[in-house]
């Protein structure tokens, strides 16, 4: 692990991992999360990937910066880390908040980006009223109020029945998290609105969703697929965490999307 100090101060903790002369990777976590989200692909993506993960700031070992932050900050992080590692551009794969991160690259900085994967994220994620609420849980009463609930929303009654070692690992990371961060970024997600921008994205993008995924439905991605030029769709069986719950689905159908241009960005 590695430590970046982006612009505004914030210390953000990541690690690089595959051969040095394969294409750059971005992964990007999703809230409540920490770069281990991605655990379950590093094997296959780090064999044909230089893969940048990075815990999202807030999370993980990354600096808490008190206050709210904003999806503009969270898309000039990864920059600054791509910057730091040396990623001219990258593809950049995305989960939730994650995702919502890539599709600001993908609009914003058009001239960083390879190829976009969108997972279980939407232009919009929830609504004022859902934030708000959550935002005044966690402060009142921490995240240990919010744990249950959200793995009710991040993964299927029959996953959770079928992996409580998992499920057990992903509460508590959540319950973990320095509750400033966890703020943050649901403030980041309160305020977020990309939807008259989607369009922009000329990038080729993969909009992945979950069957049973009441965070951000399947309808949301459907939406933002069609709004993206060219933009592949795939839904998996899955909640919310669809990288975890149909982790080698999620990875082949990932690398399917990205290996065709890999030799030419080598």
């Amino acid at each position: 692990m590695a430590d970046h100090v982006a612009e505004d101060g914030c210390r953000l903790a990541y690690e690089v991992t595959g051969p040095a002369d394969a294409p750059p990777l971005v992964l990007s976590n999703s809230l409540g999360t920490d770069r281990s989200l991605w655990d379950a692909q590093m094997p296959a993506f780090a064999e044909r990937f230089r893969v940048l993960r990075y815990d999202t700031r807030g999370h993980g070992a990354s600096g808490v910066p008190e206050g709210d932050y904003d999806i503009e900050r969270l898309g000039r992080d990864v920059l600054s880390l791509m910057d730091a590692v040396g990623f001219a551009r990258a593809h950049v794969c995305g989960v939730s908040i994650g995702g919502l991160t890539t599709l600001w690259l993908g609009v914003h900085a058009p001239e960083r980006v390879n190829r976009l994967v969108l997972a279980n994220t939407a232009a919009r994620i929830g609504t004022l009223a859902t934030w708000t609420e959550r935002m005044s849980i966690a402060r009142d009463q921490g995240l240990n109020a919010l744990a249950d609930a959200t793995m009710g929303r991040w993964f299927t009654e029959r996953f959770q029945a079928a992996a409580p070692a998992t499920i057990a690992r992903f509460r508590a990371t959540m319950v973990g998290l320095p509750r400033a961060g966890y703020l943050g970024c649901c403030a980041a997600l309160r305020d977020a609105d990309l939807r008259g921008e989607a369009s922009f994205t000329k990038a080729p993008a993969l909009v992945i969703t979950g069957t049973h995924d009441v965070a951000t439905p399947a309808a949301d991605g459907t939406w933002l697929q069609q709004q993206i030029p060219g933009a592949e769709l795939a839904e998996f069986d899955a909640a919310h965490l669809s990288n975890v719950e149909q982790a080698s689905a999620f990875t082949e159908r990932v690398l399917t999307f990205l290996d065709p241009i890999t030799e030419s960005l080598s």
